[in-house]
């Protein structure tokens, strides 16, 4: 994995200025709280006219749409877990959301991808866990491939983005 591969930033992801960025999804892909509601309100209706032809996507897998009013020509949805205490393959299943994401982004060609924080909100997955999967398994993505180019954690609060910091070892 070469420097700068993955980088952390504070903020609101429906701004930056990468070909995709990730949605935190639920299985119906038409809108919700969190993240997945901003990213909707950002896009525009199209996005869920798009979504709603999709038919859903399961706990861990991804879909891609346009990005249509976004600076990001593509978003990716995944459907994350709900923590149901650890014991229901809530930490598979989130690595599952990463892989898939990961794949979608190496099949479309897409160099600069932008994750949130998946399932850490109202699903309620311990933040501190959810990152260490998260790191792990854009670290192992990046082993053998080229694409994506560069990955960016996206987190909205600053303990979220101390987190990511501090398993990559970057500096605040």
């Amino acid at each position: 994995m070469g420097p700068g591969r993955i980088e952390v930033v504070q903020g609101d992801i429906t701004k930056l200025r990468v070909d995709a960025i990730v949605n935190a999804a639920n299985t119906t892909l038409l809108g919700g709280g969190g993240v997945d509601g901003a990213i909707h309100r950002a896009a525009g209706r199209e996005l869920l006219e798009e979504c709603s032809k999709l038919g859903g996507c399961p706990t861990g897998e991804a879909r891609i749409t346009r990005g249509y009013k976004l600076p990001a020509r593509w978003v990716i949805h995944t459907a994350g877990p709900v923590w149901s205490g650890g014991d229901r393959n809530e930490d598979a299943l989130l690595a599952s959301c990463y892989r898939n994401s990961l794949a979608l982004a190496e099949e479309h060609g897409i160099k600069t991808l932008a994750f949130p924080c998946i399932s850490t909100g109202v699903y309620g997955f311990p933040g501190d866990r959810a990152c260490h999967i998260a790191v792990e398994e854009v670290k192992r993505f990046f082993v053998a491939r080229a694409f994506p180019e560069r990955v960016t954690f996206v987190c909205f609060l600053d303990r979220d983005a101390e987190l990511y910091r501090r398993a990559l070892g970057l500096p605040k």
